[in-house]
């Protein structure tokens, strides 16, 4: 072999995106929970408000929307999650431990929490996770009070037909 192959490393310069904190435009977005299956549902949420649905996503930014859920108390769970799977809560004092099922929050005084606590345990834990957590609005009828911000409406249930319980 006569000739040497060099190899020469190019300097190409790549830029990558970064979302400042003043930059991020909020959208807000209304879903309809009547059918839907809790945990695709806690799933889609927790994205939309963390902003990993656009392509300015930064991590350390908070660029996710406002996310609007309504029917709450209509929200589906699969197998015998309704009635045999508990959640459990501390009241505080010694002893105090208490466990609810799915089916008694949904038919007690605030079946949003059921939503609420999904979303929570999908989102990251620290001050930004928080601030984002913020900006779930869940929701017991048919109505909110968020009109004037012109929300988008998504039809959840008919993106993928596993998102809707088959009765």
């Amino acid at each position: 072999m006569t000739g040497k192959i060099r190899l020469t490393k190019k300097s190409v310069q790549t830029k990558s995106f970064a979302l400042k904190h003043g930059e991020q435009k909020k959208n807000w977005v209304v879903i309809d929970a009547e059918g839907v299956i809790l945990g695709r549902l806690a799933a889609v949420v927790s994205q939309l408000l963390r902003g990993k649905h656009r392509a300015t996503y930064t991590t350390s930014v908070d660029c996710g929307d406002h996310v609007i859920v309504i029917n709450a108390e209509k929200v589906a769970l699969t197998g015998r999650k309704m009635t045999d799977r508990p959640f459990y809560y501390h009241t505080g004092y010694a002893g105090g431990i208490k466990e609810r099922t799915p089916a008694q929050i949904l038919s007690g005084k605030y079946p949003e929490r059921l939503i609420e606590k999904a979303v929570e345990r999908m989102m990251p834990r620290g001050p930004l996770g928080r601030r984002q957590m913020g900006y779930l609005k869940v929701y017991k009828g048919p109505s909110h009070p968020h009109e004037a911000q012109a929300p988008v409406a998504i039809d959840f249930a008919a993106a993928n037909p596993k998102n809707k319980r088959m009765k």
